[in-house]
């Protein structure tokens, strides 16, 4: 994998990334997972294995370790609960004016659409499988970058998708996966009470298969449009 080793250490230097990337693969039905990372035994949320991660830290997460059915929903692991799919639970929380606006966030919601039994979490660094997607943690001049990266070739706008929940599991991962294009979230309500997402934080999930386009215009504008903007 000296590929996405090079590939990571690239997309540091040029984009000045204030943490580790992030490399997310669900592991389908049937398949088995990567080898080279121990099984868990705690139980954890898909946000919190991610902002783990960005630190240094390695998740292999079966189904019995995801400790929110929300997200592992969202990831194709279980059925989402009624109580979630009904608008009660996030209606209840107090951000939407009814229950029926919450159902419908929830109705809008992109799942992935097969089957998983789990996932691996882990720096892409440590990377020792092909990721489904690579979520980046930063402030908004490091994400803005893949604003052109994005357009660089057909030109165009890009359009991303969020909202009040599910920063990590939905609009970095599924979405991303679904849709085969990177998507932004501001962050979320889950992600700002349960990991060490900063005020000044936003995430950018990235399907895998962008990364090496990504890095080669990346190796263009370090010396060109990058070096005339400003830049911390």
């Amino acid at each position: 994998m000296s590929q996405i080793v090079e590939e990571n250490k690239r997309l540091k230097i040029f984009l000045r990334l204030r943490h580790e990337t992030v490399a997310c693969k669900l592991v389908r039905e049937g398949e088995e997972f990567p080898q080279g990372i121990d099984a868990t035994d705690e139980q954890i949320t898909h946000c919190q294995a991610v902002f783990n991660a960005k630190d240094g830290k390695c998740y292999r997460l079966a189904v019995a370790n995801e400790a929110c059915h929300v997200g592992a929903a969202v990831l194709g692991m279980m059925d989402t609960p009624e109580k979630v799919a009904s608008g009660e639970f996030h209606g209840g929380m107090g951000m939407h004016d009814s229950v029926d606006a919450a159902k419908k966030m929830i109705d809008a919601r992109l799942l992935v659409p097969f089957k998983t039994v789990g996932e691996v979490v882990c720096p892409l660094k440590d990377a020792d499988f092909v990721p489904d997607v690579v979520i980046f943690i930063d402030v908004a001049e490091r994400i803005y970058w893949f604003v052109p990266l994005e357009t660089a070739e057909k030109g165009g706008r890009a359009e991303f998708s969020t909202a009040p929940f599910q920063c990590c599991c939905e609009d970095v991962m599924a979405v991303p996966m679904v849709s085969d294009r990177p998507n932004l979230s501001l962050g979320c309500f889950g992600c700002r009470k349960r990991t060490t997402m900063q005020a000044d934080e936003m995430a950018m999930g990235v399907p895998y298969n962008r990364i090496a386009g990504y890095v080669a215009r990346l190796d263009r504008y370090e010396n060109g449009i990058m070096a005339k903007a400003k830049r911390d």
